[in-house]
């Protein structure tokens, strides 16, 4: 199992997408389902863009979906961090939860956090192919991860 994030777009209409994202960190694996308006996906390739040249302390929050029951589907987040003592490596936390459903009295959600790592040259070309995906021109995304 590879250390990766991987966007794959499972569903869409005029105004958004479903998104399949899986975390993997080599060991261990997660995935949700996560709704997102084109416009986000648009704005998220632009922001990425901007993020990649912040290498000496940059900091970026990626969030598709919404975390708790009251909303549809599952939630993605992910800080994407370029610590000033990580060597130029950029370090992801993400958090994925899955859609909320039955379970007994309750309603429950499973949820995940892993930590992984990347490196500015695998982070180019990741974000080369999520714009790609933002503009409609390719079905997935994958980031690839460091061990």
């Amino acid at each position: 199992m590879k250390p990766q994030i991987k966007f794959k777009k499972i569903w869409e209409d005029e105004d958004m997408v479903e998104l399949t994202i899986s975390v993997s960190d080599g060991t261990s694996c997660f995935s949700c389902n996560v709704y997102v308006g084109h416009i986000t996906m648009s704005d998220t390739a632009k922001n990425i863009e901007t993020f990649k040249s912040h290498i000496y302390g940059g900091l970026y929050d990626l969030r598709f979906g919404e975390f708790g029951p009251e909303y549809a589907n599952g939630a993605f987040h992910a800080r994407l961090e370029f610590h000033k003592s990580g060597n130029g490596k950029l370090a992801i936390t993400a958090k994925l939860e899955s859609e909320w459903s039955e379970f007994t009295h309750t309603k429950v959600a499973s949820n995940a956090t892993l930590y992984l790592r990347t490196e500015p040259c695998l982070l180019d070309k990741w974000i080369e192919s999520f714009v790609s995906l933002s503009k409609r021109s390719r079905n997935d995304s994958v980031l690839e991860c460091i061990q």
